[in-house]
């Protein structure tokens, strides 16, 4: 396991990545794309705005090298939700490359990223959010890191919807329990619609992969790739045997 090696700790207690040459130009892309007029989430719009939307920089998404600051990035994100799950918000890690990554070879990389935080997870006896399915068959699939389900949005530089086309390897994490929340509150329907709108302007049409939780897995949708009724999610959760 690769530890932190090339590393030093920030101010706030954390570690930087001294193989990430600008961290600051990564996360300033990534605010500039969810900025844009064009940009359809409006989930995310409303975190940038509101100043929770966190981004970590982090060296390449076909490597090892941040998976424990990940991970260890994601159990803070969803013990911090759990002591105020007010407001909308994200948590993105953005890679400074690879850029020239096809939409396979990205899946199965992020696949393979997706699973190193599990096998963490796991490690260290967090118990899987019992709200949602461990099976990436399973219509209620969410994956879980710190207790809490999270839904995952992939964005690179060779996606095939506009949307989803950013510059470096992004990785969006959303919690799962924040959607319910909105559901509870009326509101989720009319977010949805207004997002799916906003994609069909963007793309000239809405993005076929997309299903509402419950209906099919959303492990489907995590990298943007189209899919066909054969395709077999390479994800399996050590706590789920």
């Amino acid at each position: 396991m690769i530890g932190n090696e090339g590393a030093t700790p920030d101010q706030g207690g954390g570690v930087l990545n001294l193989l990430v040459s600008n961290p600051d130009r990564l996360e300033q892309e990534l605010c500039e794309k969810i900025g844009d007029a064009g940009f359809p989430c409006v989930g995310a719009k409303s975190a940038l705005a509101r100043g929770m939307l966190k981004v970590l920089a982090c060296h390449s998404l076909i490597s090892a090298w941040d998976d424990i600051r990940i991970h260890r990035e994601l159990m803070a994100w969803a013990a911090e939700y759990r002591k105020d799950p007010t407001g909308l918000r994200s948590f993105a890690v953005v890679f400074e490359g690879p850029d020239d990554l096809d939409e396979a070879a990205f899946e199965t990389a992020m696949w393979e990223r997706i699973q190193s935080f599990a096998d963490k997870d796991h490690w260290l006896g967090q118990p899987y959010d019992d709200r949602v399915s461990p099976d990436p068959d399973d219509p209620h699939f969410s994956l879980s890191f710190g207790r809490e389900a999270f839904f995952v949005v992939g964005l690179h530089p060779r996606a095939s919807r506009p949307a989803r086309r950013f510059a470096h390897p992004a990785l969006i994490f959303n919690l799962h329990d924040q959607f319910e929340r909105l559901r509870e509150e009326g509101r989720y329907e009319r977010m949805r619609e207004a997002i799916l709108e906003r994609d069909r302007e963007l793309a000239g049409s809405i993005n076929p992969m997309l299903a509402r939780h419950g209906d099919s897995s959303e492990a489907r949708q995590y990298s943007g790739r189209p899919v066909d009724e054969d395709w077999r999610c390479p994800f399996r959760d050590p706590r789920a045997q």
